[in-house]
């Protein structure tokens, strides 16, 4: 397949993209490629901690998204800072996504699967379903939020959405030689994973390891393709 050169990944909490595909973000990243992150939520409920007030705990992990953009070497992050679990399929939240895709105009976009069973975060439902209909068709269609064309922000075609945390995952990515900026972007969020420790490499290489087995890799994250306009 042709290599995207330009990545928009959505996510609906600061952490997220980093436990899921942090690993294909950092290979991206090594390979010049321009990847810019959304964050649709401030995760301002993360945390069992009682005493932490939610403002402060807000801007500690916009703090830990930037300093985990820096350690990939990302080309930009847009915080949306919609409440932690108050995403919901509005007309708000699907044109300011729209914004981000017309505006970052990426070959592919990096969502979380909305269709995982049992249980799962509403916020991940719904950031991954409304990333869905930006990308088609409210991009792509010029009378979808026309007053971004009066803005001088044209309609876009995705080429391409690959979804993280997959229900069906049919494409693998070899992310071998990137565990060690996966492992550095993840704990740069320590306010929800606390510093690196041996222990907790290990069970994130044999999890990266029984992904690896699918395409013959020591360590793969895996995804499910959408071709969208090629």
């Amino acid at each position: 397949m042709d290599e995207p050169e330009s990545i928009l990944v959505i996510t609906p909490h600061p952490d997220d993209s980093e436990s899921a595909a942090g690993g294909t973000i950092a290979k991206w990243c090594a390979e010049g490629k321009k990847v810019t992150l959304v964050v649709c939520t401030n995760g301002d409920k993360g945390t069992s901690d009682r005493s932490v007030d939610p403002a402060e705990l807000a801007a500690t992990r916009e703090k830990e998204t930037l300093e985990a953009a820096r350690v990939y070497g990302l080309a930009g992050v847009e915080f949306l800072r919609f409440p932690d679990q108050g995403l919901e399929d509005t007309d708000e939240f699907r044109e300011r996504l729209v914004w981000q895709i017309r505006t970052h105009k990426p070959d592919l976009l990096l969502c979380i699967d909305p269709e995982r069973k049992y249980i799962r975060h509403r916020d991940h439902y719904v950031s991954g379903r409304v990333a869905l209909d930006a990308a088609f068709p409210y991009s792509r269609d010029h009378l979808a939020y026309p007053e971004h064309l009066k803005q001088g922000v044209d309609t876009h075609k995705v080429e391409e959405i690959w979804l993280f945390r997959p229900q069906e995952p049919d494409t693998y990515i070899d992310v071998t030689d990137h565990f060690e900026t996966r492992q550095n972007a993840l704990h740069s969020h320590f306010s929800q994973v606390g510093p690196r420790d041996p222990e907790r490499d290990d069970r994130s290489r044999q999890r990266l390891a029984e992904t690896g087995k699918e395409i013959g890799v020591p360590l793969a994250e895996s995804f499910k393709r959408i071709e969208m306009f090629r």
